[in-house]
């Protein structure tokens, strides 16, 4: 209630004062990876500790413009998490597999928190990491030791076997149980697929290959393409799986940031270093074009002129290759506000990074690396989010891959004095249809004397998922016109709002 209030009171000031920033898109992506490998503050805390700081951390977001929170539920083949299919993360609790003394679900808190104001939950997951450390200690009841050969030892971690049929539908059976017991907006993948190829080393898939690949019609000189193949049909599998148990539920994959370099493919870009599809078997292009993939987030941390990967070559080139999929871009804070403009004296590379994600008319959103570093407002960034390049409020793009309905309007609006204060107050409409239920609502407020128009992302105060809204009452001497909308579970919003004429 209090970020309502203080959201509100805000608004009011702007409008009195005239001060309304420019126009900034309507619709955008706007997420945050915030991730839990490392992470150890969190076995610090009790359960009122970490929600406090998880409901902090959200309203801050929330005031810097980001609408998708991605979280990291499965950092290392366990649950930060209620499972009983893999152990709890030793980032929750310290230990792999030991329970909290109070025993609740952190994923079930922060969906329910996000979606009070208005933001996506997207549960991040890493598929086949299950050690970053070959001396880390597993839970007993770790498949590890249960089925060992499953596994992989590559380097100092402990892998998957990805061609492996029973551990791809391990993985599968993960992302049903989250799907089916959970409401997140989206299923999200992370970069990790076959690992990083470490100089010198071979990765020790032979014998499966040679047990698997011939009967899945692999020749012996192919072991690249049934790599590929492998993670083909994870990808393919899980589409499949998400889709059948919740179609509104979204799969989105942040790949690495170059698929292909020119010199080893006529389509790749003007690149030079590790390929998604040569060194990590990830044949991005090709989940786009089977509709595998209902957003892309590739993942170009470079700076503007970087000799091996120019982060203005890479916009420019998956701009170029977008599929039906939604497409946004996923930016390093460090290397960004680190890294001089040399074409702006003095500035740093976010503006100009964010006007050319903003030409780019495929591009639809961002992704920023690193949560954490945007709670520290690293180089100002936060600032400038919330001042400049967010200051607008923006609604999540609609999926039109995947849906093509307009949610009804709500009904009963009214103002009303609560115990708490003045608020807006509406019913929600019903639908049968559980993906074009009405799950959050836009807000607008328009100014004595201005045009009601829904397509001004300036006049956005607020996305929420409750059913009212604080107003600001002062003296009740100003007339503002306020009109809500509501958002299906695929973010299409109805074609017209509800107004209610009010003076405050």
């Amino acid at each position: 209630m209090n970020l309502l209030k203080k959201g509100a009171i805000l608004l009011l000031a702007l409008l009195s004062s005239g001060m309304l920033w420019a126009s900034q898109p309507k619709e955008q992506f706007r997420g945050v990876w915030v991730h839990t490998i490392y992470q150890n503050q969190y076995a610090t805390m009790n359960k009122d500790q970490m929600q406090q700081y998880f409901t902090n951390m959200l309203d801050m977001y929330k005031q810097m413009g980001i609408n998708a929170f991605i979280f990291q539920v499965r950092p290392q083949a366990d649950a930060f998490y209620l499972s009983d299919i893999e152990p709890v993360s030793r980032f929750w609790t310290g230990a792999q597999g030991v329970m909290p003394k109070d025993k609740w679900d952190p994923m079930a808190f922060l969906i329910e928190e996000c979606h009070k104001r208005g933001m996506e939950f997207h549960a991040w997951m890493n598929p086949y990491r299950v050690t970053a450390n070959a001396n880390e200690r597993l839970a007993q009841d770790h498949l590890y030791f249960k089925h060992p050969n499953w596994f992989l030892k590559y380097g100092n971690q402990i892998y998957f076997d990805a061609g492996l049929p029973q551990c791809r539908k391990h993985i599968v059976n993960v992302v049903k149980d989250i799907v089916s017991r959970y409401d997140v907006d989206a299923i999200h993948m992370d970069d990790y697929f076959y690992p990083y190829p470490i100089a010198g080393q071979e990765y020790p898939d032979m014998d499966t290959f040679k047990a698997l690949g011939a009967s899945q019609g692999f020749g012996p000189n192919q072991r690249d393409d049934w790599r590929r193949n492998n993670v083909n049909m994870l990808i393919k599998e899980l589409k499949e799986t998400i889709h059948s148990t919740k179609p509104w539920v979204r799969f989105g994959v942040s790949p690495f940031g170059i698929y292909r370099n020119k010199k080893n493919h006529p389509q790749g870009s003007e690149t030079n270093g590790l390929e998604n599809y040569g060194d990590l078997y990830a044949d991005v292009q090709l989940w786009s074009r089977n509709g595998w993939t209902d957003y892309i987030v590739p993942q170009l941390y470079w700076e503007i002129g970087h000799k091996a990967a120019d982060y203005e070559t890479l916009v420019k080139w998956w701009n170029n290759q977008k599929g039906p999929e939604q497409l946004y871009i996923g930016q390093s804070i460090v290397r960004t506000m680190n890294n001089a403009d040399k074409t702006n004296a003095g500035a740093n590379q976010l503006t100009r990074k964010m006007d050319m994600m903003n030409r780019s008319k495929d591009i639809s959103g961002v992704v920023w690396w690193n949560g954490y570093d945007l709670l520290q407002n690293y180089g100002g960034i936060s600032d400038s989010l919330a001042m400049n390049h967010h200051s607008t409020i923006a609604l999540a793009p609609a999926y039109t891959s995947m849906f093509n309905k307009h949610p009804k309007g709500v009904s009963g609006l009214k103002a009303e004095w609560k115990p708490d204060g003045y608020f807006l107050t509406w019913k929600a409409p019903k639908d049968k249809n559980p993906g074009n239920q009405a799950v959050k609502y836009a807000i607008y407020a328009f100014g004595e004397g201005e045009k009601v128009d829904l397509k001004d992302a300036s006049k956005i105060v607020d996305v929420t998922g409750e059913t009212q809204y604080f107003l600001p009452y002062e003296k009740g001497d100003q007339k503002y016109t306020y009109v809500v909308t509501t958002i299906n579970r695929y973010n299409f919003e109805s074609k017209k709002g509800k107004k209610k004429a009010i003076k405050l």
